[in-house]
């Protein structure tokens, strides 16, 4: 039976199921809204939703029906929502939107989060939209877009608080209370000096605590960890991460102030950061996102495919170079994908550890050759442990203990490089400014590969006295 928009009221939905998602009875309503072109359905549906649930119902949406939706919330679509999108859905609903349409939009946002929405637009898109805003805010976005991606610069909000360092308590509440363009969310007042250099910052809970006549310099604390606006935002959300930071400041090359950076920020760019991680140790792209279209999809992953062919035909070569010692014993054939298997499980788990310790800065210099031997050692152990399992089972299943020895020994061999190999190539790939996470599990799967067959099929050979 289908759902009626008009009948039911907004209040008695409930806008996701118990999993967490958004409920099917609420996307059938709004789809029927959408389909009967109700404005006054779809605003009393979707009209007060939060921004990420409101993204997320978009998301849930055909593509032709996610236009539609923002057409008929009309002003009542907030445009900070398309910073909770996929940038494949944000792309396609702003290329269908007008320029002034989304220059008005963007340009009641917070600065960080009209950069957000900008910076992935076509630099002839980005202009015409840039034309249409007044001119402070025109220039307030071109210059944080001028800054490199991914770095403070392009994370940091331009509208902060700052006042000069003779005010008292009381001329700053005064501001605080009567100013119009505050930003609406801030932790900290900012101390400049006259060349709009940063001197200090007083914290909210301090200045109220503080009696009208004393001058805001006599409470001002030392920065703290001042940012540089060209730092890289994941060096960024480890200083926030190290020292607890709810907000910072961020300053040019002349330490000048020219924006803050807050802790929600920061978040976001932790979740990107640790997605792009995972991506790149799957060979994914770095950017994938799941609304992508399949030729984006194909385009991101068949680069590294290719070299995991060429990875899967070196690994051949070398079982080509044994197949009359396999004609001669079959059980060889049997056997050997379970060596390279286990010995490319455990180099995975020991790179995994390797590449997430080198990108939270746990691994260093003053800690590298403790950890080498004992990943080393853990290699060798399970190495052993899973030999004897391992050369149980295969002289059982082929009644032949020297083939169970023989197994065992390339265990142990292809385990002992697997941890090796694991820990070894993410810590050389860092030296060479190579990033770990994209390239290691290529070079450690070949190892493990080429090791363990190797191992395998020439102790065979040896062992049994085959050629």
């Amino acid at each position: 039976m289908p759902v009626d928009a008009a009948e039911s009221d907004p209040a008695e939905l409930e806008f996701r199921d118990e999993d967490g998602y958004v409920s099917r009875e609420f996307v059938a309503l709004v789809e029927e809204a959408l389909e009967l072109e109700d404005a006054e359905a779809t605003l009393a549906l979707a009209g007060d939703l939060h921004e990420a649930d409101l993204g997320d119902l978009i998301e849930t949406l055909h593509a032709d029906d996610q236009a539609k939706l923002i057409r008929l919330l009309g002003d009542a679509f907030d445009f900070a929502v398309l910073t909770e999108l996929d940038d494949s859905v944000r792309a396609r609903i702003l290329g269908e939107m007008p320029a002034s349409d989304v220059a008005e939009g963007i340009g009641e946002l917070d600065s960080d989060d009209a950069v957000y929405i900008l910076e992935d637009l076509d630099q002839a898109d980005q202009e015409a939209i840039l034309q249409e805003l007044k001119h402070s805010d025109r220039l307030q976005l071109r210059r944080a877009l001028d800054y490199p991606e991914e770095t403070a610069g392009r994370r940091m909000q331009s509208d902060f608080v700052a006042v000069p360092p003779f005010w008292t308590i009381g001329q700053t509440i005064d501001y605080l209370r009567e100013s119009d363009s505050l930003p609406d969310d801030f932790y900290q007042i900012y101390i400049i000096d006259p060349g709009f250099r940063l001197m200090g910052t007083v914290a909210l809970d301090k200045l109220l605590r503080t009696g009208r006549s004393e001058p805001i310099s006599g409470i001002m604390g030392e920065t703290v960890h001042a940012i540089q606006a060209t730092e890289d935002q994941e060096e960024v959300a480890m200083t926030f991460e190290r020292y607890n930071l709810i907000s910072a400041a961020v300053v040019d090359e002349s330490e000048r102030l020219v924006g803050v950076l807050t802790v929600d920020d920061i978040v976001d760019v932790i979740q990107a950061e640790a997605e792009e991680d995972i991506f790149a140790l799957a060979g994914v792209g770095g950017d994938a996102e799941i609304s992508d279209s399949v030729v984006e999809t194909v385009r991101g992953r068949f680069v590294w495919l290719v070299v995991n062919l060429g990875t899967a035909v070196l690994a051949s070569l070398v079982i080509g170079l044994f197949d009359a010692t396999i004609q001669q014993m079959v059980a060889l054939a049997v056997l050997m994908p379970i060596v390279a298997s286990m010995g490319g499980n455990a180099g995975t788990q020991t790179m995994t550890v390797a590449v997430r310790a080198l990108a939270t800065r746990d691994l260093g210099s003053f800690n590298t050759m403790r950890i080498i031997a004992r990943e080393t050692a853990v290699g060798f152990i399970n190495g052993v442990l899973f030999a004897i399992l391992m050369g149980i089972v295969a002289g059982l299943w082929f009644s032949n203990a020297n083939l169970g020895g023989l197994i065992a020994a390339a265990m142990v061999i292809n385990m002992l490089a697997a941890g090796m190999a694991g820990i070894l190539i993410p810590i050389m790939l860092d030296k060479v400014n190579i990033d770990p996470a994209v390239a290691s599990s290529v070079f450690v799967t070949t190892v493990t590969d080429v090791v363990g067959f190797f191992a395998f099929l020439g102790l065979a050979t040896w062992w049994f006295g085959v050629s």
